[in-house]
């Protein structure tokens, strides 16, 4: 099968699930227009904001992809590409789609509040407590690890940074427009449009002014950055951003596509299967955890019931955002996978020791580009721009969903300290902020990460289980999501017990210890989730009208 092919056949499947099984999903989540939305009932103009479906898709898709759908996708190609695709496919119509729906549905049903909420409403308040306290510690971990990557890419390439500054302010001056024009359909059109445009004209322009910084006075900056951007009206500055962005993934999106196709090169990688890396362990569990985003991962379940939820003008819009995103994300893995096939085995292994899966998907793409008339150079640049676009887009996520979860945690506590948690967005973010550049300072999120892919999909299991739990609970058939929650759960708890086990072994106690408590936690959910449904018969929902 050529290259081309894969990929015609891939995303005929992805759409084909939309279409197909998407439509029963829809129908058992009861999807309804006429239920009153969050960003209706709760509208605040700051976290509150009822927003176009176009706009809020460009926001979470966005906000889930980051550089995840190329990184673990590219990497799990050591055990075989066949294997690889399978999952992205399955994994992302009926394990990724439904999660990514279910968190954002379960939420929109819960006054927008996030998975823990959820799950306090179904089964019961230790629960909340303990899911909070590992959503938000894994939070700051990601604001740790990509104020890092991204400083120190920024000193790598001063015109990534030159651009990112440029689209910031572009962001905020499409913001400000937009409330002007947000009702008007064809001066929003025509706004895009220019907005789009500049954005573009602003990838060429940062290479031609590069800003040069140091690694702490960046570091600062972009955690500065993320405190403004997590106070501030999500209609000034995250959503017109995460909007405006999301035409380059779309831009590289169709243009990796054309250039596979016009380019049509030869699959040189064989079609072997490995069940074993000398590097990563065993297909089982080690493919589910690395391929992550590009299929199912525990991260979009935080930013569906975070940030979106509040965003969604009215039920049928989740749609196209939770699914649909989701979908689109699985493409983009597809993509990376095709960008490092058409090299050998042995290229493969060389290029992924040597350069990393960021600048082997950049090259990778950027050859096929460049059959089009594109300059090489100019189209590996734009790949590798429109990454690092992406995780800055994480990082102020990720901020504002610390923010949220930290405020949901204090959220009921009587005593002054907790009330202010809760109430004050400047004050939770600044802790959020001083406990990230504390974890920087300290050098522990270089030592923490290696543990982040399981517990990124523990979050997804655990976000699984809430909602079979709350779907349970308001009698509705939840065979669908309990499927793919027992398989998160055993690929989890199989992958902790071997991290622990080989930390263990290799003294690296710390590690060990994690894992062995997210062990336990998950454990310990399982249990709580069971004993509630034992102890409750079914309840109404709570938050909006279910007809």
């Amino acid at each position: 099968m050529t290259l081309p092919a894969i990929l015609l056949l891939s995303g005929l499947i992805l759409l084909g699930a939309y279409l197909l099984y998407g439509k029963y999903v829809f129908k058992k989540f009861k999807i309804n227009d006429q239920n009153q939305t969050p960003s209706h009932q709760y509208k605040d103009g700051v976290d509150y904001v009822p927003s176009k479906p176009i706009v809020v898709l460009g926001h979470h898709f966005a906000s889930i992809a980051g550089a995840g759908p190329i990184v673990g996708p590219i990497i799990a190609v050591t055990f075989g590409w066949i294997p690889a695709i399978i999952w992205i496919l399955v994994g992302g119509i009926f394990f990724g789609a439904v999660h990514d729906l279910g968190s954002m549905i379960a939420s929109m049903r819960n006054q927008g509040k996030s998975i823990g909420t959820i799950i306090k409403n179904n089964i019961g308040y230790k629960g909340k407590q303990l899911f909070m306290i590992f959503s938000f510690s894994t939070l700051i971990l990601v604001i740790a690890v990509f104020a890092d990557i991204i400083a120190k890419t920024f000193i790598n390439n001063p015109g990534v940074a030159s651009a990112s500054i440029l689209f910031i302010g572009l962001a905020v001056a499409f913001g400000f427009v937009n409330k002007f024009v947000a009702d008007k359909k064809r001066l929003f059109i025509i706004v895009s449009i220019i907005g789009v445009a500049l954005m573009y004209y602003f990838v060429y322009l940062g290479m031609q002014i590069p800003f040069e910084l140091n690694y702490e006075l960046w570091l600062y900056i972009l955690l500065a950055y993320a405190f403004i951007a997590s106070v501030t009206p999500v209609s000034l500055l995250l959503q017109p951003r995460d909007y405006l962005n999301s035409f380059l993934l779309y831009g590289l999106i169709i243009f990796a596509t054309m250039g596979i196709f016009y380019a049509n090169p030869e699959i040189k990688m064989d079609t072997q299967v490995n069940i074993t890396s000398e590097n990563l362990g065993y297909l089982f569990p080690v493919l589910f955890v690395t391929i992550a985003c590009g299929a199912i991962s525990g991260f979009h379940s935080l930013v569906a019931s975070g940030t979106t939820s509040k965003q969604i003008d009215k039920e049928g819009d989740a749609k196209v955002v939770g699914f649909g995103g989701m979908l689109i994300e699985s493409f983009l893995a597809i993509i990376s996978v095709a960008a490092v096939i058409i090299l050998s085995r042995e290229e493969y292994a060389s290029s992924l020791s040597l350069k990393g899966p960021v600048t082997m998907f950049s090259d990778g793409l950027g050859s096929m580009m460049a059959t089009l008339g594109i300059p090489e150079q100019m189209a590996v640049s734009f790949v590798a721009l429109t990454v690092s676009a992406f995780a800055l887009t994480t990082l102020d996520t990720c901020t504002r969903l610390a923010r949220f979860t930290l405020q949901e945690y204090f959220e009921g506590v009587e005593n002054p300290v907790g009330k202010q948690l809760s109430e004050n967005r400047f004050l939770s973010t600044g802790i959020v902020v001083v406990l990230s550049i504390l974890l920087i300072r300290s050098g522990g999120f270089t030592t923490l990460w290696p543990i982040f892919g399981s517990a990124n999909q523990l979050l997804a299991a655990l976000a699984l289980l809430a909602i079979a739990v709350w779907l349970i609970n308001i009698n509705v058939n939840a065979t669908f999501v309990l499927i793919p929650m027992f398989f998160m759960f055993t690929v989890t708890l199989t992958s902790l017990g071997i991290f622990a086990w080989k930390n263990f072994q290799e003294e690296a106690y710390v590690l060990s210890v994690i894992a062995a408590v997210l062990f336990v936690l998950s454990v310990v959910l399982i249990i709580l989730a069971r004993k509630s449904l034992e102890q409750k018969s079914p309840i109404p929902e709570t938050g909006s009208s279910f007809k």
